[in-house]
């Protein structure tokens, strides 16, 4: 066990998430007021439910129960249609190999390539590896039908509970948002109980109950604690997350039989404590070890399964569009990655999606040019043959009949878009910094050695990372389940000790909810970080701070999408603070900010809830009642998530300017502009690093964290126009590729390195000022204008009018 070797201290609860006297309130009922949803004992699936009915209603119950029957017979077809064409085809016949004899007709038809019933079953029954998969599948198919059924009957009490409960019908349901439905929810706590450990729910009580899961599986991904980078001999660094390595974690951590959780909302007592860590350590990894032997003795049975579950879905998608598999989307990681804490999966998406067009356009701009010449010619030479193919075919329909000839069309046909995608747009301007910065204000994280090095083909392979190929995304499905096994035996395994040591590090208690991970909690005091403006109000080890700023991103994101929220004291003197920053140095645009002036952006998405038919977080029947109302419900609610999300695409950009600017110790130029190539956060010449920080033998030492570290207290603030504190040294972060992993035997430094001592505010010149986070600022309130103010984008920077905002149809 020499090798488990690593240390934590387990956090204490910051706060409870109660009102003050109620920490340990215990409800009492009379029996003649209880209702039917007094006392719901399993509130994190109860919740998630309304949330997922909520935003995958798809239009109705009856289509949503039309939908889970589909998918019932969608296993039935995929199976059935596979044993039948490897078992009940004659090929002979349909490839013309045999010869057909008919008495009434020359052809031959698609049924004589059947081969008879008695025939098909004996082949069936003498194959024991297709019995084998259909016994497996009949399992897994019952195992369906049963949670179908199961979740039919949830379904139906989920649709009583918001038409009885929250006063809500279902034509009126699609045009409320999240948070009038949580409004209603933290209401009716007061009348029905369904909770009775509180009195009081908070939006915090529920967003930590529906991610209870996802926010440890966040702050793993953030501390670099799974196993999901990796650097094979030829292909380099790369990242590996795939769905069914999450649901292996899933199963292993969270809810599979000998998991860390006994239930639900509890962490087993015996991982709580840490004088049995190693004996715990051990048993989870032979746990991890036994579920990677599962995972391969099942690796066949996967492995064809998710062929012909790719075969069938994507074939005719590829014949029909093969640029389909050029198109890129959000990976698995990505979404982990950027991924906010208490943050939903419609807000994620719909956030992330608000980026799409820039991270494609940013993409392509890496198009090789060499590549191009030869994607032009390859494309010339087949558009080519295609065309003389196309001109027979015309001319005699026969053609057609010829061996190989529909194939080539289609062949062809391909390697044509597939050759137009890598020929760039004439038209297209090469602008990375640009793009990287508007990609920064949708999805808020972005590494630090990123920012002024857009231009670089590094830079580039580190985003695809985020932003992967459909094709890489495919291929990876594919290889699950032969990688799968491989890293929960050989990786995994080896990191049980610190997965022990993390959940009863950052795991605490809150009454009413139960165990949640602490980072959740977004306590700066406890995860802040001094880089990321909580310099002097973090107490935080460097192992308890999160990295990327997550706990302040995280922070200032629930707060604006949630802005009844009331947090504790201290979290309101940061988030206060930050808003007044941001409004003090945007003064100076008053057509811009007159709308938010007017009711405070303090106010944060509260600002346009006057224009919202609801009073007290409870929306007024009637407002649905004509087409016309349900409309404008629509559209206040289209213009308050637009507000919400441009507010945070503010905080966000100016919290990076800030750090930007703390972090590296230098004034950068216009933000809008390009930065030098040499202003890479690698570039650091030696002399000015300085030895390690003596404080920094405080720490306890651990393989996945580096033994030189600077304490918080040490770490000084920047002596620019937007530091904390006076001007001191100016202090830089080296940090692995997107806070990524370090395996074993590589460096992954996570100290802070001093620089030089800038010069103070006053000897700089007038126009440095505060340019930077100020630029910042004004580029995004020109984008709420051009959203919801419907301005003319001629207003706009030219960063607005790159192609990815158009103006919104009145």
């Amino acid at each position: 066990m020499a090798h488990f070797d690593t240390e934590y201290q387990r956090l204490e609860a910051s706060y409870s998430d109660s009102p003050p006297g109620e920490e340990n309130l215990l409800m009492h009922v009379p029996e003649g007021a209880k209702s039917q949803w007094h006392h719901i004992e399993n509130l994190d699936l109860f919740f998630q439910r309304i949330s997922f009915f909520k935003w995958f209603r798809k239009n109705g119950f009856t289509c949503m129960l039309l939908g889970e029957i589909f998918e019932l017979v969608q296993l039935l077809f995929v199976v059935g249609f596979t044993v039948f064409l490897a078992n009940c085809v004659d090929y002979d016949i349909l490839f013309a190999n045999k010869f057909v004899n008919h008495t009434d007709s020359s052809k031959v038809t698609l049924p004589d390539a059947f081969l008879p019933v008695d025939v098909c079953s004996a082949r069936i029954r003498d194959n024991a590896f297709v019995i084998f998969v259909l016994i497996i599948s009949g399992v897994f198919w019952l195992h369906r039908l049963v949670k179908f059924i199961y979740n039919v009957c949830c379904y139906w009490e989920i649709r009583s509970f918001y038409i009885n409960a929250l006063k809500m019908t279902m034509s009126e349901l699609p045009y409320a948002t999240w948070q009038e439905v949580q409004a209603r929810i933290v209401e009716i706590q007061k009348e029905h109980q369904i909770c009775i450990h509180k009195k009081e729910l908070t939006e915090l009580d529920i967003y930590h109950r529906i991610l209870r899961f996802k926010n440890y599986m966040v702050a793993m991904v953030n501390k670099s604690l799974l196993p999901v980078r990796f650097r094979p001999p030829v292909l380099g660094e790369c990242v590996f997350f795939t769905r069914g390595l999450k649901y292996n974690f899933e199963l292993i951590f969270f809810w599979g039989p000998g998991s860390l959780f006994e239930n639900e909302w509890s962490l087993k007592p015996e991982y709580k404590r840490g004088g049995n860590r190693l004996e715990l350590a051990d048993r989870l990894a032979s746990r991890i070890l036994w579920i990677g032997i599962a995972n391969l003795l099942l690796c066949p049975v996967i492995l064809v399964w998710q062929i012909l579950y790719a075969f069938f879905s994507y074939t005719e998608v590829i014949k029909r569009e093969p640029g389909s598999l050029g198109a890129r989307c959000w990976s698995l990681y990505g979404r982990c990655y950027l991924r906010h804490f208490n943050e939903l999966d419609h807000e994620l998406m719909s956030r992330l999606s608000k980026g799409y067009k820039a991270a494609s356009k940013y993409m392509n701009c890496f198009l090789s040019p060499l590549l191009t010449v030869v994607a032009k010619n390859v494309a010339f030479f087949a558009g080519s043959l295609l065309a003389v193919l196309i001109a027979l075919t015309i001319y005699d329909e026969d053609v057609l009949a010829v061996e190989h000839v529909l194939s080539s069309i289609t062949l062809l046909g391909v390697c044509i878009t597939v050759c137009r995608s890598f020929i760039p747009d004439k038209n297209m301007v090469f602008c990375p910094e640009q793009l990287l910065r508007v990609i920064l204000a949708h999805i808020h994280y972005m590494p630090d050695h990123w920012q002024g090095n857009a231009h670089r083909y590094e830079t580039r392979d580190q985003f695809s990372q985020l932003f992967q190929y459909k094709a890489v995304f495919i291929l990876e499905e594919l290889i699950s389940p032969v990688v799968t096994p491989i890293i929960l035996i050989f990786s995994l395994r080896r990191k049980s000790l610190e997965i022990i040591d993390f959940f009863r590090n950052f795991t605490v208690e809150v009454v009413g909810v139960g165990d949640t991970c602490s980072f959740a909690q977004m306590d700066i005091r406890q995860h802040g970080h001094p880089a990321w403006m909580s310099e002097g109000k973090t107490e935080a080890s460097i192992y308890q701070q999160a990295e990327d700023g997550k706990t302040e991103l995280s922070l200032m994101h629930f707060a604006i999408t949630n802005p009844q929220w009331q947090p504790p004291q201290e979290t309101t003197h940061f988030i206060s603070q930050l808003k007044e920053r941001v409004h003090r140095e945007a003064t100076g645009i008053k057509l811009i900010f007159t709308l938010v002036s007017s009711a405070g952006i303090n106010d944060g998405a509260s600002a346009l809830r006057s224009l919202s038919p609801q009073r007290n977080g409870r929306t007024d029947a009637r407002t649905v009642s004509s087409g016309s109302s349900a409309w404008e419900g629509q559209l206040t609610s289209l213009v308050l998530s637009e507000y919400a999300s441009t507010e945070m695409s503010i905080h966000a950009l100016y919290m990076h300017e800030l750090h930007k600017q703390q972090s590296r110790g230098e004034l950068s130029r216009h933000t809008w502009h390009r930065q030098d190539s040499d202003e890479s956060s690698d570039s650091v010449p030696d002399e000015v690093r300085s030895e390690p920080n003596p404080h920094s033998r405080h720490f306890p030492r651990s393989h996945t964290f580096p033994t030189t570290v600077a304490s918080p207290s040490a770490i000084p603030t920047s002596a620019s126009a937007y530091s904390f504190g006076a001007g001191g040294k100016a202090v830089r972060s080296a940090r692995v590729p997107m806070g990524g992993w370090a395996e074993d035997g590589q460096a992954a430094p996570r100290h802070h390195d001093p620089l030089p001592e800038e010069s103070s505010e006053d000897e700089m010149p007038p126009h440095i000022h505060k340019v930077n986070a100020v630029r910042c600022v004004v580029g995004m309130a020109k984008l709420l204008c051009a959203r919801v103010l419907k301005i003319n984008l001629h207003f706009c920077p030219p960063i607005l009018t790159l192609g990815y905002i158009t103006k919104p149809a009145v």
